[in-house]
This record gives C-alpha cells, sequence and structure tokens, in this order.
C-alpha cells in the first residue's frame, strides 16, 4: 500500500491499440472522476497505444462525440506507448489482453511487471476481463466502452481516495 504523500504523485498510464478510442477516453474519463470528486491532487494521467498508427491523432470523433454527451471532453493526441514509460508510470492499465501482452514485451526482465493490469479488475458493476475496442461498431458500443470506463474510473477513484491503490 502507498503512502498518502506517494498517492498524491500517483501517475496512470491507460493503453489500448491505437489510443483513438479505449485508452483516450479512459484519460478523460479519469481526469474527469478525479475532478468531479475533488481527489486530482498531484495525480498525472495519460494514455497511449501499442500500434503507431494513430500517432499525433485526436480521439475517434465517435468516442468524442460519446464522451461530450457525458460532459467528458477528450483532448489528448495519440501517442505510441514506450519502454520508458514502464519506469515512469505507477500503475498502467490495459483494456484487453493483446494490450497486455504488447506492454509486457516491453519489459523483458520483468521489472515493471507488478504494475501493468488488465483495467476492467477495477470494474465493480460490469464484471468481465476486457474493454472492448468500439473502432469497427455501433454508438452503442462506444457508450458500453464509456459505462465501463466510468465504472473502473470511479473503483480507482475510490482507491486513491482511501490511500489503497497499489
Amino acid at each position: 500500500m502507498k503512502s498518502q504523500q506517494a498517492i498524491e504523485a500517483m501517475k496512470i498510464l491507460f493503453v489500448c491499440m491505437g489510443n483513438i478510442c479505449r485508452s483516450p477516453a479512459a484519460e478523460g474519463v479519469m481526469l474527469h472522476t478525479l475532478k468531479a470528486e475533488h481527489a486530482s491532487g498531484g495525480v498525472e494521467i495519460d494514455s497511449a497505444g501499442t500500434v503507431g498508427y494513430h500517432i499525433g491523432d485526436l480521439a475517434d470523433p465517435r468516442m468524442r462525440k460519446a464522451a461530450l454527451k457525458r460532459g467528458v471532453k477528450l483532448e489528448h493526441q495519440a501517442r505510441l506507448v514506450k519502454p520508458s514509460d514502464l519506469e515512469v508510470f505507477d500503475l498502467i492499465l490495459v483494456m484487453d489482453q493483446e494490450n497486455l501482452r504488447d506492454v509486457l514485451r516491453l519489459d523483458p526482465k520483468a521489472e515493471h511487471h507488478v504494475k501493468v493490469k488488465l483495467f476492467r479488475q477495477f470494474c465493480t458493476e460490469h464484471p468481465g476481463t476486457i474493454v472492448p475496442d468500439p473502432y469497427y461498431g455501433t454508438e452503442q458500443d462506444f457508450d458500453h466502452v464509456l459505462d465501463l470506463l466510468e465504472d473502473g474510473c470511479a473503483e480507482l477513484t475510490r482507491q486513491l481516495k482511501m490511500g489503497i491503490l497499489i
């Protein structure tokens, strides 16, 4: 368990494949949740992708529209996850098993594997293991992803406030 002082300096990275749907939405939802709970303190939030197809792009317009309906503005520009992210961030939350595998490959000595987790392990109302990629889906798929992200980010924020997030 981290001390309250360490939690205030917590750095969380969300990772999906292209960094234009799930992970930038998770970043936006987490920032929105922290602000609403007056818990942002020194918490730093970022997102990245495991492939470089969309580097520099804003989040997918469909995700931006769906998030904005919930009061969440997505302004992140896509970037690629890099090996140094494993050293810099305290917690790296991936959206699916493929993202998990790709991020763990960046750490061949397994020095930082303990900080890499599936995002859905923080969901309390939506059991499961992955956050599905809505890219080829419908408007409802983007809304479903946001439901999952709101659930998990609420629990992350609760754990941060209680000082139990490790």
